[in-house]
């Protein structure tokens, strides 16, 4: 009985195999988290493909669609300037990817009988770590292909002493380092936390309402938590992915020129 009231917050994360076998040394292993990254690919092709019609009168869904691409634009435009449009394709592919996947990963699939749990992909550091590092292949290849050497005055700030430079060098070189790390830790951290309040909560609305008594009002005032942080969850999934965009537009900023 023990066993089976055990809260086990981590198991949502935990990466199972649909086809084949882990223990099998067998690399062709299709897993719930490829299965959902084809899920929320598929999701994209399908609200990108309603919204291109092209229609001489726009419907709501193309409106839909140009004003995400239009909103991603003017981000990358303000961040870099006319250079920027070169590059919207991968910042406008990161931000739809992660608003997406933060979106389904937070839908409450399991609350029906027989339906599926939703695997959050970007709660996997993976996901996340491997955007930001295309996002960091882009800079240092941007900055090295247009400036050269000149790319690590980027590590040097203007109007500082000589004596300042030499100090702070290694600071800013340092900082750009972590970069990479800290940008994909951000919506990992962000989807990863929320989920483990919402499994925990979730357990003692169950647990509260089995112990019957008082334990019906804690149920209730978890209820009522979970609601909110589900909102919230809602609103973190649009802002992480905003983030993730806005800095990788910033980022390419300061290859593209030198800020």
């Amino acid at each position: 009985m023990a066993a089976e009231s055990k809260i086990d917050p981590m198991h949502q994360f935990v990466i199972e195999p649909i086809y084949g076998s882990f223990q099998q040394n067998n690399p062709f292993v299709f897993t719930n988290s490829a299965l959902w990254t084809l899920i929320v690919l598929f999701a994209i092709w399908l609200f990108m493909f309603g919204g291109m019609k092209r229609e001489l009168i726009p419907g709501r869904w193309q409106v839909m669609v140009e004003g995400m691409i239009s909103f991603v634009d003017d981000m990358v435009h303000a961040s870099i300037g006319p250079e920027g449009r070169k590059y919207l394709p991968w910042v406008f592919t990161a931000f739809i990817f992660l608003l997406f996947a933060n979106l389904m990963g937070a839908l409450p699939l399991a609350a029906v009988p027989g339906a599926p749990h939703p695997f959050t992909v970007t709660s996997q550091f993976t996901f996340t770590g491997v955007m930001s590092l295309i996002t960091f292949a882009i800079v240092i290849g941007v900055g090295f292909w247009k400036h050269g050497l000149h790319f690590f005055s980027l590590f040097l700030p203007s109007g500082v002493p000589l004596v300042g430079k030499i100090l702070l060098f290694p600071i800013e070189f340092v900082s750009f380092l972590v970069r990479p790390f800290s940008l994909g830790l951000r919506p990992f951290i962000a989807m990863f936390a929320g989920h483990i309040l919402l499994d925990i909560f979730g357990n003692f609305i169950v647990q509260g309402f089995n112990a019957g008594g008082k334990g019906i009002f804690i149920s209730i005032l978890c209820f009522l938590f979970v609601t909110f942080i589900s909102a919230l969850e809602l609103l973190v999934a649009a802002i992480q992915a905003y983030v993730f965009a806005i800095l990788t537009a910033l980022y390419i900023n300061d290859a593209e020129n030198l800020h």
